[in-house]
């Protein structure tokens, strides 16, 4: 039998609402149909090269912090960029973003620096904007289960 694919998800959660956030990618992740995937859950300041290299595919989370992604996020790019940069060209990734405004800046900052890592895209981003709202509980929960999903199922 294969070894099971390995899921990072790497995720700032300051409050009690980013945490359910966090939270529920976890769980639609780690959905009772998905069984070739393993799911291991880091916020960024813990996280560092050696989990990003053992990983399949990664989920980042972030706040929009004065239009910009979280500082600890910042910091978790700081410290894999180049340990990681020739290792995990390709790398399967998504992400998502609890935005008070649009998340527009923290969205480019990520793809700029996810770009220079030559990492691949394989969702669309995630933007929950505005007040919060119990349905982007639902829709954090949808993408981990959809990213795990794709991985049993080897499309990425």
């Amino acid at each position: 039998m294969a070894p099971k694919k390995q899921l990072l998800i790497v995720a700032h959660a300051p409050s009690p609402n980013t945490l359910r956030l966090r939270e529920a990618v976890e769980r639609g992740a780690n959905h009772e149909d998905v069984e070739n995937v393993e799911v291991r859950v880091l916020p960024p300041l813990e996280a560092g090269p050696d989990d990003v290299l053992k990983c399949d595919a990664l989920i980042l989370g972030t706040t929009e912090n004065l239009g910009y992604m979280s500082g600890a996020l910042k910091d978790f790019f700081d410290r894999t960029y180049y340990p990681c940069l020739e290792e995990t060209q390709g790398l399967p990734f998504t992400f998502y973003i609890r935005a008070g405004h649009d998340g527009t800046g923290t969205h480019r900052a990520i793809d700029s620096i996810t770009g220079g890592l030559r990492w691949r895209q394989v969702q669309e981003p995630l933007i929950c904007k505005g007040p919060f709202e119990e349905e982007f509980i639902t829709q954090c929960e949808e993408l981990g289960l959809s990213m795990a999903a794709s991985m049993d199922a080897g499309i990425i």
